[in-house]
């Protein structure tokens, strides 16, 4: 095929589940109702349940969230679904075309237990499709909200005290609990010290 050939519909449909298995996040593409449409393969792995039997069902249901069984009819149609960060976000970014990305707490149920999970939820609307639908991404974050507020560094070296109470690089500490990297630079006031 040579690249001014458009893509065939099954090499689209390919493409378009390769792309989405490769974000290393829950991604779910829902539409105003947050029913899910797709999800990908990380999506899958959290739920713990195949595409079919996610198909079409409100996000909440599938989430298992705490206000999903306030009422009968389930996700969407209880008091506390009026002001649910999902819902509010999905609505908005498929009615103005904007992304959205905040930090949200879901009230969930696991083994019959109340749970609260952080999240990094993103929205993001996919102005091509033949319908109104939006990407949805929920990056959890718990392991982190649940680090203390405070992370005590010596003022000296700037080593941080982990958990365990071990001396580390803050470089290091970052890397093992948030997944961040760092890159170096100088800043304005630094560079114009610097000596080459």
């Amino acid at each position: 095929m040579s690249p001014e050939e458009p893509l065939t519909t099954k090499t689209n449909d390919t493409f378009y589940q390769t792309v989405l298995d490769a974000i290393p996040i829950p991604v779910f593409v829902v539409d105003s109702d947050v029913q899910i449409r797709d999800l990908n393969a990380a999506a899958v792995s959290l739920l713990g349940l195949g595409k079919d039997a996610v198909h079409r069902r409100r996000g909440g249901d599938v989430l298992h969230c705490l206000h999903a069984t306030d009422v009968e009819e389930g996700c969407g149609r209880g008091p506390a679904c009026k002001t649910c960060d999902i819902r509010t976000s999905v609505t908005l970014g498929l009615e103005e075309g904007r992304v959205t990305r905040k930090r949200v707490n879901l009230q969930v149920r696991r083994d019959g237990d109340h749970v609260d999970v952080h999240v990094l939820m993103t929205v993001s609307p996919m102005p091509e499709a033949e319908e109104r639908l939006a990407l949805l991404m929920l990056e959890d974050i718990t392991l982190i909200n649940h680090r203390q507020t405070l992370i005590p560094m010596c003022m000296q070296c700037r080593k941080v005290c982990d958990d365990e109470h071990r001396w580390r690089d803050v470089h290091g500490y970052f890397q093992e609990h948030a997944g961040v990297d760092f890159s170096h630079g100088l800043c304005p006031t630094c560079l114009k010290d610097f000596k080459v």
